[in-house]
């Protein structure tokens, strides 16, 4: 299996490096045959892909612990669920990597065997130039069948690091590697289009939806990575401006900028250089947060520890790719005159201008505090700064702030150049919603100006949002049609337009969210057994300590029954392990949630008289976020899911 395995690896090398020279050379003489070729063996190469990605997960279920991969990642007792999971490592996960982005690069082949002939030749070349990276580097430096000597092959392995062997972890990697590398997609269009001159629409039309979903999936990511956080690492946030999750963050917020930006040259013909630049900066940024995982650069708990040429290799890459790109780019810059030009700041367009302003504001800001500490020990000599949540959220909260304000405006301001009676009038109703969540928000304690001015500005985007749905359900309505339909009718005719909107209203309730972590509430005591402790309407009294038994691991759980007032809540065990044969310590907490807020206790130790020393977060707002989750994904859906005008099916019948 190992040596089958690593054959199958090789033959991807070499049939991707096959496929970019015969699509290279089809499109420059003109051969046909030459780049269906290539084609065919771009096809080829996922199948190689498949049979790599089967063989390694059959070498997991069935404890190949020959297979050096498989003995450091699973052991006999781990759950089958945790053993399928080859994202574990650094080998599989960079197999997992180039297995999608093989599955992508034959299914865009396919998709496009009769259309966009001109560019495919040059989206080929570019998705398996990609492909002979990736590969290389799985099959040369990270080979996942790599066999053990016979003297260290032992009857179990070490097992999946225990914070990972979480429901979340189970698709979490999945669901972020589907953003990454399916923003290599348009990114090959837009190098085609680059390569061949073909700069009007024809390079982002076909990869609209494909853009559309590595967003969905690249947001969905960061929000299963922020739940996984909460729940397993305790300490009682989601987010940490970690360099790792900053990594996500960044691409996301860029192909954010070019989803608004690429509807003004649709509209206008505008902006053809900012969402060229867009696109390829999104996808260089995820494979450089590809390089910040796996280089060991950054310290972070998600990341995988592997330095040294290793990084510097996976560096080089990614500086080639931003080049090549930008160099296409400024040899094509005479060609990329808009047709049209911004004819006041006061119009949808310079919105949109001022909303890629603020994102790339705030991506900058992301990676200067990032690798500001990197550069600055490398220039230094080791001398070490540190770049934590208070300089992030003091910077990037204005701009936040911003975004947030251009989310409310845009959809209201007219195109070309807007009127101060157009103004008035589109304004008026969400201003006043604003002016009445800023005091209620004061005197339901919320008491901080960041958290008062969000609050506002969530009430001022919900009115906006509420404006335009009853504006073309109004219209709708006038023709005799009931609510419902003129509801319906109105996604079905623009579901780009209305179905951004549910997700614009998914930010709102986030931005909730982070408004009330500005009043979360940290604690922490010794209880003695029996005793009570009262914080924030809160009373919890110690029940006791239980052992806990397993195989894997050993630990105590504390039993605490939670009051609100004088009302029983429940008991919560906040538990602490450690498992044998990583000898490594895991804290799990107990959470008590309410749309309001959540309890989250955990247990930092247990003395041998039961004594329980506790640390109580109060978080306010947090379950906001995961409502904001759960509607972006309704948002993305209704953008990516086709609905059919009302009555079609009654009138096929």
């Amino acid at each position: 299996m190992p040596e089958l395995g690593s054959l199958s690896l090789y033959g991807v090398v070499m049939l991707s490096l096959y496929a970019a020279v015969m699509c290279a050379a089809g499109a420059i003489k003109g051969r046909e045959t030459w780049i269906r070729s290539g084609e065919r063996a771009g096809h080829a190469v996922f199948g190689l892909l498949v049979l790599a990605f089967v063989l390694l997960e059959w070498a997991l279920v069935t404890d190949r612990f020959d297979i050096e991969f498989v003995a450091k990642i699973s052991a006999v007792e781990q759950p089958l669920l945790f053993k399928l999971a080859i994202w574990g490592g650094q080998e599989g996960s960079l197999l997992l990597w180039a297995f999608m982005l093989g599955a992508m690069a034959s299914l865009v082949v396919y998709q496009n065997r009769q259309r966009n002939r001109d560019l495919m030749p040059w989206v080929t070349v570019c998705m398996m130039g990609n492909l002979l990276f990736f590969g290389g580097i799985v099959a040369l430096t990270s080979n996942p069948f790599q066999a053990l000597p016979a003297a260290h092959v032992l009857s179990n392995g070490q097992g999946m690091n225990p914070l990972l062997q979480h429901p979340v972890m189970l698709i979490h990697p999945i669901v972020l590697y589907l953003g990454f590398v399916g923003f290599s997609v348009p990114f090959s269009f837009a190098l085609a289009a680059l390569i061949t001159g073909r700069l009007g629409t024809g390079w982002f039309t076909p990869t609209r939806r494909w853009t559309l979903v590595a967003w969905f999936f690249l947001g969905c990511g960061i929000m299963l990575g922020g739940r996984w956080a909460y729940e397993v690492l305790g300490w009682g946030g989601y987010w940490a401006w970690d360099p790792v999750e900053n990594a996500s963050l960044m691409p996301w917020l860029v192909g954010t900028a070019y989803l608004h930006s690429v509807i003004i040259q649709e509209k206008r013909g505008m902006l053809k250089v900012w969402n060229l630049a867009l696109i390829g900066m999104t996808y260089s940024l995820c494979i450089f947060g590809t390089f910040l995982t796996r280089s060991g650069v950054v310290q972070s708990v998600h990341s995988f520890a592997n330095a040294g040429w290793f990084g510097t290799l996976f560096l080089v890459y990614v500086v080639v790719v931003a080049a090549v790109f930008a160099g296409f780019l400024i040899h094509r810059l005479p060609e990329l005159k808009s047709r049209s030009k911004l004819e006041s700041v006061v119009s949808r367009e310079g919105s949109f201008l001022l909303n890629n302003y603020a994102f790339m504001g705030l991506t900058a800001i992301v990676l200067w505090g990032t690798m500001a500490p990197v550069w600055v020990a490398y220039f230094s000599k080791g001398e070490q700064i540190m770049r934590g949540p208070t300089w992030f959220q003091t910077y990037a909260g204005p701009l936040a702030i911003g975004l947030l304000i251009l989310t409310g405006i845009g959809p209201l301001i007219a195109w070309r150049r807007a009127t101060w009676v157009n103004l008035r009038k589109s304004f008026r109703l969400p201003i006043l919603a604003a002016a009445i969540a800023a005091p209620s928000a004061w005197l339901l304690g919320y008491q901080s100006f960041y958290a008062v001015v969000f609050m506002a500005l969530c009430a001022f985007v919900t009115g906006t949002i509420a404006l335009e749905y009853w504006r073309g359900m109004r219209v709708r309505m006038r023709r005799g049609e009931s609510a419902l339909r003129s509801f319906l009718e109105l996604l079905s005719r623009n579901q780009r337009r209305y179905g951004g909107y549910v997700v614009h209203l998914s930010v709102v309730l986030m931005f909730i969210g982070f408004a009330g972590s500005v009043f979360d509430l940290e604690q922490t005591k010794r209880m003695k057994p029996g005793e009570r402790w009262s914080l924030a309407g809160y009373t919890i009294e110690n029940r006791g300590a239980l052992p806990v038994v397993h195989p894997h691991y050993a630990g105590a759980q504390v039993r605490l029954a939670l009051y609100k007032g004088e009302d029983p809540v429940g008991i919560l065990t906040p538990e602490k392990r450690i498992y044998f044969q990583q000898e490594q310590p895991a804290t799990f907490p107990a959470v008590s949630s309410t749309f309001g807020e959540d309890f989250y206790v955990i247990l930092n130790g247990l003395e041998a008289d039961q004594t329980a020393a506790l640390k109580v977060y109060v978080n306010p707002l947090v379950n906001w976020i995961w409502l904001g989750g759960l509607v972006f994904v309704i948002g993305n859906t209704l953008l990516l899911w086709r609905i059919p005008p009302a009555g079609v099916s009654s009138a096929n019948d």
